[in-house]
């Protein structure tokens, strides 16, 4: 099934891209047709995923058998490191664009619609009642909503995931030293953190839509809200799963010492997910 060369591991022709590619598909069109409010989107939506959850099972499976039986070395695991130093850029640029559409509709185009504009228009003709204090749904919405606070479940969450920060690195420490038993209590700790995170977040935005009437649809505020956590949740529930299959992992005795991307490339994406959540904090929830 596989060849390798003298230095490096070249596996063959997979199969799992094309089914990767055939779930892509259907998960487009199920998309598509479940907007239009098609009722054969959602079966399309449901085959997609379900073909989607076979290759990730299929592919992942593969790699790991692979790095059992010890074909990984030396020169593969620095392009492990640096595909998952690309991949973490690639989030980080894609949270800094909702970070600075966030910027610059509190800095730019909320204060230009209170009052004077570019080239010298006066907004304040168009909507005279607009002051452009933040948080704000924009001009023209009627609904009015209560900005979620900072002291409360997101000060919580961030306890949460900063505390699930320092567990992942002991876990990290105890895989060094083959402390087993420590390594599998402490990633059954950031488990728990971060599901306990998410089941915050989802009675937060329940909170927010009964009770302060803060919805994906209010305006400037409730868009860059909803999308900025929205995003972060979906990216701490990738991450827990992905620290749920390492726990498995450790628990069937993978990983060495010395020899573990695996354990370690989690790692480092859980420690970024931290840090989004800090940036969201203070300019999301604080400033």
């Amino acid at each position: 099934m596989s060849q390798a060369t003298e230095h490096y591991y070249v596996p063959a022709p997979s199969k799992w891209p094309i089914i990767g590619s055939t779930a892509l598909v259907f998960m487009g069109f199920g998309a598509a047709l479940t907007m239009n409010k098609l009722p054969l989107g959602y079966s399309l939506l449901g085959i997609g995923f379900a073909i989607l959850v076979f290759m990730l099972f299929g592919w992942f499976g593969e790699v790991i058998r692979e790095s059992q039986k010890g074909v990984y070395h030396a020169q593969e695991d620095r392009s492990f490191r640096w595909g998952m130093t690309w991949f973490i850029f690639s989030e980080v640029m894609f949270f800094a664009a909702f970070f600075g559409a966030l910027f610059y509709m509190r800095t730019f185009s909320i204060p230009w619609l209170a009052g004077e504009g570019v080239g010298g228009v006066d907004h304040a003709l168009l909507w005279p009642d607009f002051t452009g204090d933040w948080p704000t749904a924009g001009p023209g919405f009627a609904d009015n909503f209560t900005p979620m606070g900072a002291w409360g479940i997101p000060a919580i969450n961030t306890l949460l995931l900063l505390t699930s920060g320092v567990t992942i690195t002991l876990a990290h420490w105890a895989l060094q030293k083959n402390d087993r038993s420590g390594l599998k209590l402490w990633m059954l700790a950031t488990i728990a953190l971060g599901v306990t995170f998410l089941g915050f977040q989802i009675y937060e935005y329940g909170h927010a839509y009964a009770d302060l009437n803060l919805k994906l649809t209010s305006g400037a505020y409730g868009s860059t809200f909803y999308m900025l956590t929205g995003f972060h949740g979906f990216h701490v529930t990738l991450g827990t799963i992905m620290l749920i299959v390492i726990y498995f992992r450790s628990a069937a005795g993978h990983f060495k010492p010395e020899h573990h991307f695996g354990f370690e490339g989690v790692a480092w994406y859980w420690h970024f997910v931290d840090v989004v959540w800090l940036g969201l904090f203070i300019f999301v929830y604080l400033v």
